[in-house]
């Protein structure tokens, strides 16, 4: 099964600095959120460090979020087949992509369909991730949460061919990774694998420092024959150096393997 690291997870350092922790920390591959470092957005460039650091792209994260949105023009659909491009030539077989907002009527009107034609014309799978409610805290101190995704951020109550799970958006939604992952059954290709306490942010921490099941759900995928990747995607922003930056990726992967190779009883 292949284990690999997002380059947002090296943030704020680049894109090639990833793939340089890849290489060095004996990942499998690399996602590439393709975002505002400029390199990400270069399909020769990133064939290059694929190559020199002998490390493949697995994946190509669409740039659907909100920081993104200007990235390849602001058109929806012409930005997902450009990341299906990018897929293409660096060899890789998944495109992640986030439900549309629901202020992009147009765009999320055709979402489901056009997921599926966008897969059958170009031979990538687009594996739809699961988000969350936004969540406001008023004054009274009670949370309330605010649907901003169309067609909705559970893609489990969606018809789509291929899907991620984000353990992190897990938490903030407060629904269970390890259910998701049962109900999705094949259609699940990919994971984010991270961490969160439940929280209204969006903690991406190292896994096993939360509270979402992450070691039981690696090793239900793993007793269920899982052959899609797992890509680590944690938030090292805070990291006191880059020696703590390695640590915190180090122990990540090490907890993907052992669990991994381990089965429910």
């Amino acid at each position: 099964m292949v284990v690999g690291l997002s380059t947002s997870s090296v943030y704020p350092e680049s894109t090639a600095h990833a793939f340089a922790y890849a290489a060095d920390l004996g990942y499998d591959a690399v996602e590439v959120m393709v975002g505002i470092d400029a390199l990400s957005q270069q399909v020769t460039a990133v064939e290059q460090l694929a190559q020199h650091h002998d490390v493949p792209v697995c994946a190509v994260h669409a740039p659907c979020l909100l920081f993104t949105q200007a990235v390849w023009g602001l058109e929806p659909w012409g930005k997902l087949e450009r990341s299906a491009e990018m897929a293409r030539a660096l060899g890789a077989d998944v495109v992640v992509v986030h439900p549309p907002f629901r202020w992009q009527r147009e765009y999320a009107r055709d979402f489901v369909d056009g997921i599926a034609a966008l897969e059958e014309s170009s031979g990538i799978a687009f594996a739809v991730e699961n988000m969350y409610p936004w969540k406001a805290t008023p004054r009274k101190g009670t949370t309330r949460g605010m649907e901003v995704y169309a067609p909705g951020w559970d893609p489990s109550t969606e018809n789509y061919a291929n899907t991620t799970i984000d353990l992190s958006h897990a938490a903030i939604a407060g629904s269970d990774p390890l259910a998701m992952a049962q109900r999705l059954g094949s259609r699940l290709r990919h994971l984010h694998l991270t961490d969160g306490t439940g929280s209204a942010k969006d903690e991406h921490l190292v896994p096993g420092r939360g509270v979402m099941g992450a070691a039981d759900l690696l090793r239900h995928l793993a007793t269920e024959g899982f052959a899609g990747h797992v890509v680590l995607e944690i938030n090292t922003r805070k990291a006191a150096d880059r020696a703590a930056r390695e640590a915190d990726l180090a122990e990540s992967l090490a907890f993907a393997r052992e669990h991994l190779a381990a089965r429910e009883v």
